[in-house]
């Protein structure tokens, strides 16, 4: 990322929630809405965040709080904004804060053949701790089981 662009990242706000689910458009086949980003800004028990690049959202993350354990749900980049960091940056800032918060384990499930996104994972600590067969749809894939404990 050159030194002139901005990014920024920070709480999703209730005026996110359309530029959200329009980024998990761009990347994922069964994308969330903007309702669904709407339930979790107001849930208690969620965390979400965008990356604004030069004031656009380009990414999001988000992470549910079960117990003291996180499930992170959602992690999104644009496609054209890809390989800059962003989502390095958006991880570590809500694991971050997730530790700040008393989460002390995080899992997540990634399609077992997004190695970009594994790697990610793997470098913030995370290791494949089992399987869930035919979790994906469109098309029908199994998810890697990753825990950061």
């Amino acid at each position: 990322m050159s030194d002139k662009r901005r990014l920024v990242i920070r709480d999703m706000e209730a005026a996110d929630v359309e530029a959200a689910s329009a980024v998990e458009r761009e990347v994922f086949s069964m994308p969330w809405s903007a309702a669904d980003f709407l339930e979790m800004v107001e849930a208690d028990y969620a965390s979400y965040y965008v990356a604004e690049l030069d004031g656009e959202i380009v990414g999001c993350c988000g992470i549910r709080r079960l117990a003291d354990e996180g499930e992170i749900t959602n992690v999104a980049v644009r496609d054209r904004c890809r390989r800059q960091g962003i989502a390095l940056r958006m991880m570590r800032h809500m694991l971050d804060k997730a530790e700040k918060n008393g989460i002390s384990d995080c899992t997540l499930e990634v399609r077992v053949s997004n190695q970009p996104a594994i790697h990610l994972y793997e470098k913030l600590g995370f290791k494949g701790e089992g399987v869930r067969p035919k979790f994906y749809e469109r098309p029908v894939e199994d998810a890697l089981i990753m825990w950061k404990r």
